[in-house]
């Protein structure tokens, strides 16, 4: 039996996670932010609600991509090269949240960004946590992705991708700033083709946590992303 939780119960250990049901854990609690970052400090994430009562995952194995594993392909090299976008951080989360929302997935009926999700998330980018990379062509956001920074450790969320390869352009921009900063991981979460063609893999939940113990160990936000708004030399 899935465990119910109530405002005030801890996670159980995520060893108890369902794999027969994609990792998942727990259900409820809420969403307030100090819930939602001790998951991800624990190797777990929120993945929809049902009735309004969020759902906990922690998949094993757990999808991931390490910066310098990125694999930068020569058609996307010459894609970044091109001088017809503009990348920015932080500039529109609410927005960026909103086109993910609405992003049809494969094998998926619906969204899992609720608009429950989808307050929660920007919360936790008033307070410094969550991030957006967004990609503009002539003005108009055609694509982008976000998640949570803690520490050295950034944890994906979604993105979209409203023309070609917008996605890829803010997620290859994405890593650029962490490899910079001397982050150690992306959780990426679910094993998607899309990702591995990236460079992300598997790797056993055991190991994922102990990453994160060592990524997460300094625990601060990293509050301001938009000086990042640079160009980056491809």
């Amino acid at each position: 039996m899935i465990p119910f939780l109530g405002p005030l119960d801890p996670f159980p250990p995520v060893e108890l996670a369902r794999e027969d049901m994609g990792g998942l854990l727990a259900v409820g609690a809420n969403l307030a932010p100090d819930r939602i970052l001790d998951a991800y400090r624990r190797g777990i994430f929120p993945w929809g609600t049902v009735e309004g009562q969020p759902l906990w995952y922690s998949p094993d194995p757990r999808m991931v991509l390490f910066p310098e594993e990125f694999r930068l392909t020569r058609s996307l090299r010459k894609t970044l090269r091109g001088q017809n976008y503009e990348v920015r951080f932080d500039h529109d989360f609410p927005a960026t949240i909103a086109a993910c929302s609405k992003t049809p997935r494969p094998g998926q009926d619906g969204t899992w960004i609720s608009p429950e999700m989808m307050n929660a998330y920007i919360r936790l980018h008033e307070l410094g946590w969550a991030h957006s990379v967004e990609t503009y062509v002539e003005g108009d956001l055609v694509g982008g992705l976000y998640g949570l920074a803690i520490g050295r450790m950034f944890y994906g969320e979604s993105m979209f991708s409203r023309c070609s390869n917008a996605s890829k352009i803010a997620f290859a921009h994405l890593v650029r700033r962490l490899d910079e900063q001397q982050f150690g991981m992306i959780d990426c979460q679910m094993r998607t083709e899309h990702l591995a063609s990236l460079g992300g893999r598997e790797i056993e939940r055991n190991k994922f946590l102990s990453h994160l113990r060592a990524l997460t160990a300094t625990g601060e936000a990293r509050t301001d992303w938009r000086a990042s708004n640079t160009e980056f030399a491809w």
